[in-house]
Protein backbone atom coordinates (compact mmCIF):
# COMPACT_ATOMS: atom_id res chain seq x y z
CA UNK A 1 0.00 0.00 0.00
CA UNK A 2 2.88 2.08 0.61
CA UNK A 3 4.18 1.61 -2.42
CA UNK A 4 0.82 2.35 -3.95
CA UNK A 5 0.90 5.65 -1.89
CA UNK A 6 3.94 6.97 -3.47
CA UNK A 7 3.15 5.60 -7.21
CA UNK A 8 0.09 8.23 -7.13
CA UNK A 9 2.38 10.96 -5.43
CA UNK A 10 4.99 10.85 -8.14
CA UNK A 11 2.42 10.26 -10.88
CA UNK A 12 0.36 13.79 -9.47
CA UNK A 13 3.84 15.32 -9.02
CA UNK A 14 4.58 14.60 -12.90
CA UNK A 15 1.05 15.89 -13.76
CA UNK A 16 1.93 19.01 -12.47
CA UNK A 17 5.23 19.29 -14.19
CA UNK A 18 3.68 18.26 -17.64
CA UNK A 19 0.79 21.43 -16.99
CA UNK A 20 3.58 23.53 -15.83
CA UNK A 21 5.99 22.87 -19.02
CA UNK A 22 2.34 23.04 -20.79
CA UNK A 23 1.54 26.64 -19.95
CA UNK A 24 5.15 27.63 -20.65
CA UNK A 25 5.16 26.59 -24.29
CA UNK A 26 1.59 27.85 -24.74
CA UNK A 27 3.41 31.35 -23.23
CA UNK A 28 6.48 30.81 -25.62
CA UNK A 29 4.57 30.46 -28.38
CA UNK A 30 2.40 33.17 -28.16
CA UNK A 31 5.26 35.43 -27.50
CA UNK A 32 7.07 33.86 -30.59
CA UNK A 33 3.42 34.56 -32.07
CA UNK A 34 3.59 38.53 -30.83
CA UNK A 35 7.19 38.81 -32.12
CA UNK A 36 7.06 38.32 -35.67
CA UNK A 37 4.10 39.74 -35.88
CA UNK A 38 6.01 43.08 -34.66
CA UNK A 39 8.77 42.39 -36.94
CA UNK A 40 7.05 40.83 -40.08
CA UNK A 41 3.27 42.11 -39.88
CA UNK A 42 1.20 44.96 -41.03
CA UNK A 43 3.19 47.74 -40.53
CA UNK A 44 2.49 50.17 -37.63
CA UNK A 45 2.28 53.51 -39.55
CA UNK A 46 -1.10 53.02 -40.51
CA UNK A 47 -2.67 56.02 -38.88
CA UNK A 48 -5.81 57.52 -39.95
CA UNK A 49 -4.04 61.05 -40.10
CA UNK A 50 -1.84 59.94 -42.82
CA UNK A 51 -4.47 60.73 -45.41
CA UNK A 52 -4.00 64.48 -44.78
CA UNK A 53 -0.67 64.20 -45.56
CA UNK A 54 -1.47 63.59 -49.20
CA UNK A 55 -3.92 66.66 -48.77
CA UNK A 56 -0.93 68.95 -47.45
CA UNK A 57 0.80 69.21 -50.85
CA UNK A 58 -2.02 70.06 -52.36
CA UNK A 59 -2.51 73.05 -50.06
CA UNK A 60 1.17 74.21 -49.83
CA UNK A 61 0.34 74.33 -54.08
CA UNK A 62 -2.54 76.41 -53.29
CA UNK A 63 -1.26 78.63 -50.99
CA UNK A 64 2.10 79.09 -53.07
CA UNK A 65 -0.17 79.88 -56.20
CA UNK A 66 -2.34 82.76 -54.22
CA UNK A 67 1.15 84.31 -52.69
CA UNK A 68 3.02 84.31 -56.02
CA UNK A 69 -0.28 86.07 -58.03
CA UNK A 70 0.42 89.21 -56.49
CA UNK A 71 4.17 89.09 -56.42
CA UNK A 72 6.59 89.97 -59.92
CA UNK A 73 7.85 86.38 -61.37
CA UNK A 74 11.56 86.61 -60.88
CA UNK A 75 13.55 83.71 -62.77
CA UNK A 76 16.26 81.74 -60.95
CA UNK A 77 18.66 80.57 -62.95
CA UNK A 78 20.45 76.70 -61.47
CA UNK A 79 23.55 76.41 -62.89
CA UNK A 80 24.16 72.54 -64.34
CA UNK A 81 26.34 70.63 -63.08
CA UNK A 82 28.87 68.16 -65.38
CA UNK A 83 29.84 64.90 -65.07
CA UNK A 84 32.89 63.17 -66.15
CA UNK A 85 32.58 60.39 -68.65
CA UNK A 86 34.17 57.60 -67.14
CA UNK A 87 36.71 55.56 -69.08
CA UNK A 88 35.62 52.18 -70.10
CA UNK A 89 38.53 49.68 -68.86
CA UNK A 90 39.00 47.21 -71.42
CA UNK A 91 40.35 43.48 -70.76
CA UNK A 92 44.51 43.09 -70.85
CA UNK A 93 45.40 41.82 -74.23
CA UNK A 94 47.58 38.90 -72.37
CA UNK A 95 44.57 37.41 -71.36
CA UNK A 96 43.58 34.54 -73.38
CA UNK A 97 40.78 34.94 -75.83
CA UNK A 98 38.20 32.73 -77.11
CA UNK A 99 35.78 33.75 -80.26
CA UNK A 100 32.73 33.09 -80.06
CA UNK A 101 31.06 33.71 -83.60
CA UNK A 102 26.57 34.54 -83.70
CA UNK A 103 26.36 34.44 -87.57
CA UNK A 104 22.96 33.26 -89.52
CA UNK A 105 22.60 30.01 -90.30
CA UNK A 106 22.73 29.44 -94.18
CA UNK A 107 19.23 29.30 -95.18
CA UNK A 108 18.31 32.96 -93.84
CA UNK A 109 21.22 34.75 -95.52
CA UNK A 110 18.78 35.27 -98.56
CA UNK A 111 16.76 38.47 -98.62
CA UNK A 112 12.79 37.42 -98.82
CA UNK A 113 12.42 40.31 -101.04
CA UNK A 114 14.14 39.58 -103.68
CA UNK A 115 16.00 36.40 -103.39
CA UNK A 116 19.55 37.73 -103.61
CA UNK A 117 22.26 36.69 -100.83
CA UNK A 118 23.27 38.96 -98.11
CA UNK A 119 26.58 40.55 -97.61
CA UNK A 120 28.38 41.23 -94.58
CA UNK A 121 28.52 45.29 -93.30
CA UNK A 122 30.27 45.13 -90.01
CA UNK A 123 30.23 43.19 -86.95
CA UNK A 124 30.09 44.20 -83.18
CA UNK A 125 32.25 42.72 -80.28
CA UNK A 126 31.33 42.17 -77.27
CA UNK A 127 33.49 40.45 -74.80
CA UNK A 128 33.27 39.19 -71.04
CA UNK A 129 35.70 37.43 -68.56
CA UNK A 130 34.95 34.01 -68.04
CA UNK A 131 36.60 32.99 -64.81
CA UNK A 132 37.07 29.30 -64.36
CA UNK A 133 38.72 27.95 -61.17
CA UNK A 134 42.19 27.95 -61.62
CA UNK A 135 41.80 29.67 -65.46
CA UNK A 136 40.50 32.95 -66.81
CA UNK A 137 39.88 33.51 -70.69
CA UNK A 138 38.45 36.12 -72.67
CA UNK A 139 35.12 35.34 -74.55
CA UNK A 140 34.47 37.31 -77.88
CA UNK A 141 31.14 37.37 -78.90
CA UNK A 142 31.12 38.48 -82.41
CA UNK A 143 27.80 39.23 -83.69
CA UNK A 144 27.93 39.64 -88.15
CA UNK A 145 25.66 42.18 -89.41
CA UNK A 146 24.13 42.00 -93.04
CA UNK A 147 21.70 44.42 -94.88
CA UNK A 148 19.06 43.12 -97.29
CA UNK A 149 20.74 44.41 -100.72
CA UNK A 150 17.29 45.68 -102.05
CA UNK A 151 17.06 47.78 -99.24
CA UNK A 152 20.56 49.66 -99.15
CA UNK A 153 19.02 52.99 -100.33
Amino acid sequence: MNQTAELLKENQQLRDQLGQQRQEIHQLKEMVHSLTHRQFGTSSEKNPDQQQLFDEAENDAIIDHETSVGEDNETIVVPTHQRKKRKRISIPDWIEREEIIHDLPESEKVCPHDGSTLKYIGQETHEQLDIIPAQIKALRHIRKKCPYSCCEG
